[in-house]
């Protein structure tokens, strides 16, 4: 007994003795705190490394590797706040909405999902990293929409004039704007305000003289859009925010214009392109569906074999649609209606929503599909090619006061988030 121990205490010290002895494993460092979060600085390399992958392939000058990683740090707070506010208001996103929104990807692509996936890993990023970050963006797009929409006020004095503008309106045009924020702190001073404002025109003057746009914007931009180079793609003067509206009209592609002062700090704007927009028929469904939310007492499983069986129940039983989205449907805007949804424009409905409208001729039935609200089967009842009718006029009045008004509160709002976090910068 007395040798085992002994023999047992000399292995035990000799492994001790290996392991103080061994190589130390780096670990990824903290390089700043939120809330209750960190970000290492293995996400940030990540994040800069996609940033120089992409301008690689389009050829694109970038800033210097600080500037860069400024930037980046900056997203990563922001994508934390986001995503630590999902999960207080209880978002999550199953697998099986995952997947469903990686098929309607597909879909757009006219691809499969396998060759989706195939895309995916030839770009050298795996497909498991790929499906994390789809459902991140999901939640916080999530997030954003249960913050930003309650915020957003549209009166019918604002739509009636927008209509009257756009009935006044000869120009067909689009642009698709650079744009650059100089920021100013809500609580700046006058000398901290004039301060940014010289900031704001040593970029004009770096501008006029030549330099890039896109990278002046991913180095100095502390706009939404400045890891993608400013640019907010194509849009028409009623789309844009009020502020830029009135001094873009009428301008030329290359166009520099600003700074332009909000509450948000100072704006640049640059015109990378202009396009016609070409005037096209209106082409309205008319649907019914019924909807079912998951939850924690009823499972996405659960939901979508629901579903199954009314579609079931309808075609092979003499089930009545109509009645059975009455008594179960989640939908109260339709469900009183036997699930009816009215004629509409497809594209005011979510994209998964939209794309299953898309594959039915009238008269048949989806299989379940989950959208951003839930478990869907919808049937097509008509399908018309309308003219612009005073409704419609409406609709399209209202959307772009709201896509608007929405752009301009979401700044305010990762702002203001932003302002709230603790955020601690370790090491930079």
């Amino acid at each position: 007994m007395i040798r085992k121990s002994i023999l047992s205490l000399t292995l035990l010290f000799a492994m001790t003795s290996v392991a103080l002895n061994a190589a130390p494993k780096k670990i990824d460092n903290v390089t700043a705190i939120v809330n209750d979060n960190v970000i290492l600085e293995g996400e940030i390399e990540s994040v800069i490394n996609e940033v120089k992958a992409t301008a690689l392939k389009s050829n694109q000058e970038l800033p210097s590797d600080r500037a860069l990683r400024t930037q980046s740090i900056d997203r990563l707070i922001l994508k934390s706040i986001q995503l630590q506010l999902a999960e207080k208001m209880g978002i999550q996103i199953s697998d099986a909405h995952l997947d469903s929104a990686i098929a309607s990807i597909a879909a757009e692509q006219k691809i499969t999902v396998e060759n989706l996936r195939k895309i995916v890993t030839d770009s050298g990023q795996s497909y498991e990293r790929y499906r994390e970050q789809l459902r991140e963006e999901i939640s916080i797009s999530e997030v954003r929409r249960a913050s930003v929409h309650r915020r957003v006020n549209i009166s019918l004095q604002e739509v009636n004039t927008l209509i009257s503008l756009i009935d006044k309106q000869t120009s067909k045009e689009e642009y698709q704007i650079g744009h650059i924020l100089v920021a100013v702190d809500s609580k700046a001073t006058q000398t901290e305000i004039t301060s940014r404002k010289s900031v704001a025109d040593k970029v004009i003057n770096l501008l006029n003289e030549g330099s890039d746009f896109t990278k002046v914007a991913i180095a100095s931009s502390s706009g939404a859009k400045a890891l993608e180079g400013g640019d907010w793609g194509f849009m028409s003067i009623n789309e844009m925010p009020t502020l830029f509206s009135a001094s873009i009209k009428g301008k030329k592609k290359g166009d520099l214009i600003g700074p332009l002062r909000s509450g948000a700090g100072f704006h640049i704007i640059k015109i990378l392109d202009v396009r016609g927009r070409q005037t096209v028929e209106v082409k309205e469904v008319k649907a019914r569906h019924i909807l079912i939310k998951p939850s924690i007492i009823l499972s996405e499983e659960k939901a979508q074999s629901m579903l199954n069986k009314f579609v079931e129940d309808v075609k092979n039983n003499g089930a009545d649609f109509g009645e059975l989205a009455k008594e179960h449907s989640e939908d109260p805007g339709s469900a009183l209606k036997g699930g009816e949804l009215g004629w509409a424009n497809p594209d005011i409905y979510d994209d998964n929503f939209k794309a299953q409208l898309g594959k039915l001729e009238v008269g048949e039935y989806s299989a379940p599909f989950r959208s951003q609200f839930g478990w869907h089967v919808v049937q097509l009842m008509e399908n018309r090619t309308a003219d612009a009718t005073e409704k419609s006029k409406q609709d399209r009045a209202y959307q772009i006061l709201y896509n608007r008004k929405f752009a301009e509160e979401v700044e305010n709002w990762l702002r203001e988030i932003r302002d709230q976090a603790f955020i601690e910068i370790i090491a930079e």
